[in-house]
């Protein structure tokens, strides 16, 4: 049981990252519509195939509740399937298995996935991002009465995503080790593949494993160049049927495989730090696809931080557990290398676009497949394993894409 790859990726769109600023944005309706347009011509496809739409939340400033109904409205189309997906940056990846699966139902023939971009207030008296930014200051943490992070976790310091990761670090270095050098090697080989990626926000930065090192420390074990910088940025993916796929303009990128496991919503309240929701979302995906991680040709990888990458690599296969390190001094994650890893530069060097963050992720390894990736276009480019994560190690979704 499971997906059949019946549905198939053929577009998408994503604004260049940027650094936040005061200018008015585009509302967040105003970007649904500049985006989904943007990936349905990206496709060859046209608002009169759309019946279905997928958004994000909690965060869209015209509304909290109703919003695909209101964005379908903008739009100008009729829904037979809608949703709000709500995972942080495993957001994109349930995304497009939910629009795969729908497809295969008979629900509908073209999912549009949309993440406008988080906006900067346009006022002081802009009372719903004013409560946005004042979230943001904790990390995404809830401050409302009755929420266990509010009683349990603030109070005493534990706020905002560095501390959660830094406490994960810690935890895997008191059982199997550390090497900082050795997990200062993805962030810089990631680079190199941003450096050849005109769209990255640090294209033409590399960087050195000194330089990672030598780096500010932000929360033990974890220094500055090991962690996202948020940036301003939003995206649209195109999911349709397999047959109505072979007309678009490019190779149809098949969902072969999909998994989705939510455990805590924080790290304090975990049975394992280290048995992370990746493992069991991992492994749903590979057994629905009928392949292993040894088939796949590239991983992209959610990477908010070089230890976000170390337990995937572990927990989804690719490397044995507690073994990660050893796994990544003996690879070469750069386009050129022998394990080709977020290759348009990763969120650590792409730039983490907020909840849209992770629809890097999958635009990549869809653009791999139809060979548009440019100047990092892998030579092997049929099978891409796709992770996503939310929170801290919080909820996580991986994909397995295939070219047909």
């Amino acid at each position: 049981m499971g997906l059949q790859g019946k549905a198939a990726l053929v577009g998408a769109a994503q604004y260049k990252p940027e650094k936040y600023s005061t200018a008015p944005r585009m509302f967040h309706l105003e970007q649904v519509a500049d985006l989904t347009l943007q990936a349905l011509d990206d496709a060859g496809l046209s608002l009169s195939d759309v019946d279905g739409l997928i958004t994000s939340g909690p965060h869209f400033h015209e509304a909290s509740s109703f919003v695909p109904a209101m964005a379908g409205e903008y739009l100008g189309v009729a829904l037979n399937f809608a949703e709000v997906v709500d995972l942080g940056g495993a957001s994109s990846v349930g995304m497009v298995w939910r629009a795969a699966a729908a497809i295969e139902l008979g629900l509908c023939d073209t999912v549009v996935c949309v993440i406008p971009a988080r906006m900067t207030p346009l006022s002081e008296h802009d009372d719903h991002m004013a409560e946005v930014m004042k979230a943001s200051r904790f990390g995404g943490h809830s401050t409302r009465f009755g929420a266990p992070e509010a009683e349990m976790d603030l109070p005493y310091g534990h706020m905002a995503q560095n501390t959660g990761y830094a406490m994960i670090a810690q935890r895997y270095a008191a059982l199997h080790g550390y090497d900082a050098a050795a997990l200062a090697r993805i962030a810089v080989d990631q680079r190199f593949n941003a450096c050849h990626n005109p769209g990255a926000m640090f294209y033409g930065q590399p960087i050195t494993v000194d330089e990672v090192l030598a780096s500010r420390m932000v929360a033990e074990p974890l220094r500055m160049l090991e962690i996202v910088m948020p940036v301003a940025g939003g995206g649209a993916m195109v999911v349709t049927r397999a047959d109505k796929a072979k007309s678009c303009k490019h190779r149809p990128v098949q969902i072969v495989g999909c998994g989705e496991h939510v455990q805590t919503k924080s790290p304090t309240y975990a049975a394992d730090m280290l048995a992370t929701p990746i493992g069991p979302a991992s492994r749903k995906a590979f057994a629905m696809a009928g392949l292993t991680p040894r088939d796949m040709h590239m991983a992209q990888i959610y990477d908010c931080y070089t230890i976000t990458v170390l337990l995937t690599l572990e927990d989804a296969g690719f490397a044995e557990k507690g073994k990660g390190l050893d796994f990544v001094r003996a690879h070469d994650f750069t386009f050129k290398g022998n394990f080709p890893m977020n290759t348009h530069g990763g969120q650590l060097s792409f730039g983490q676009t907020g909840s849209a963050g992770g629809m890097t992720q999958v635009i990549e390894a869809m653009q791999q497949i139809q060979g548009r990736a440019g100047a990092r276009q892998l030579a092997r480019h049929d099978l891409a394993y796709v992770s996503g994560t939310g929170g801290v190690m919080s909820e996580q979704g991986a994909l397995i894409l295939k070219g047909a």
